[in-house]
């Protein structure tokens, strides 16, 4: 009768398929870094895509207005706006400084929005004014997507 050994294995493609803890321990530690990374970044910008929303919102408020005026020549006879909300739901609109002649719509994020600290409020009046964070003077690039 033969006496059988087991077999070593002197060259490392000869192992059985698998993986060590430490390989796995480096892949879980190389997920959790792109992850750390990665995750603000895709958070800023699911916050910037939702800023469609209010310009939306802005650009129907804003033709709603502009006929009002075209059929009674002032915006002081126009209703309040007709959208309390953006259409998602991620701003609430208000109509502010409405006069014969002037109106301001700003555009204000609510609920998961809030954490939109870059841009607190868009707006625009009937000059097609854009404002961004209540001025004018701040340049409402970052906010409008302007260059």
């Amino acid at each position: 009768m033969r006496k059988t050994y087991p077999r070593r294995f002197s060259n490392p493609s000869e192992r059985n398929g698998g993986f060590t803890l430490i390989e796995l321990m480096v892949v879980v530690a190389i997920i959790g870094i792109l992850a750390a990374i990665a995750y603000p970044s895709y958070q800023n910008y699911v916050l910037k895509s939702r800023r469609s929303d209010a310009y939306t919102a802005l650009a129907q408020d804003q033709a709603t207005m502009e006929r009002c005026y075209a059929q009674s020549f002032t915006y002081s006879n126009c209703p309040a706006t007709p959208f309390a909300n953006s259409p998602q739901g991620y701003y609430a609109i208000a109509i502010s400084n409405q006069t014969a002649t002037t109106y301001t719509l700003t555009a204000t994020p609510q609920g998961t929005q809030v954490a939109d600290t870059a841009c607190p409020s868009i707006g625009i009046d009937q000059a097609n004014q854009k404002y961004a964070n209540g001025s004018a003077i701040v340049p409402p690039s970052t906010c409008w997507g302007q260059s």
